[in-house]
This record gives structure tokens, sequence and C-alpha cells, in this order.
């Protein structure tokens, strides 16, 4: 399964530092940013996961996230 979201991540620092957290939650997934899109782009693929569990844990750290459709 692969789930791409929305997000306000612009700096490099910030998507290095979700994206070790998301690692945390979810090791066996492949994860990674797009900073140059306009969306500010995170995707994830795997199988272990879900879009509303990544959600809040983004949003937790105070930034926006939206899965995109």
């Amino acid at each position: 399964m692969i789930e791409v979201f929305k997000t306000d991540v612009y700096y490099q620092w910030q998507a290095d530092h979700l994206t070790g957290l998301l690692y945390q939650h979810f090791p066996d997934c492949k994860i990674n940013f797009d900073l140059d899109d306009c969306d500010k782009i995170l995707r994830i693929e795997g199988e272990n996961f879900t879009g509303e569990k990544v959600k809040m844990i983004v949003n937790e750290n105070g930034y926006l996230c939206e899965i995109l459709e």
C-alpha cells in the first residue's frame, strides 16, 4: 500500500526528524518527503501502517498532515 500526504514541512531538518519518528513506528516501510512539491509531500509505502496513525504522529509534532485522495 502507498499513502501520500500533504504537509507543511518546509525544511530538510524537519523532514529528517519526522522520518526518524515515523521509522520508529513503521520500521518496515519506505518513508520519504518531496519538499520540492508545492504540497510538501510525505509518501509512505508498506503494509504495516495506517494513514490515520501517520497523520496523528505528524500532527502531534506540530505539522499539518492531510491524506491526499
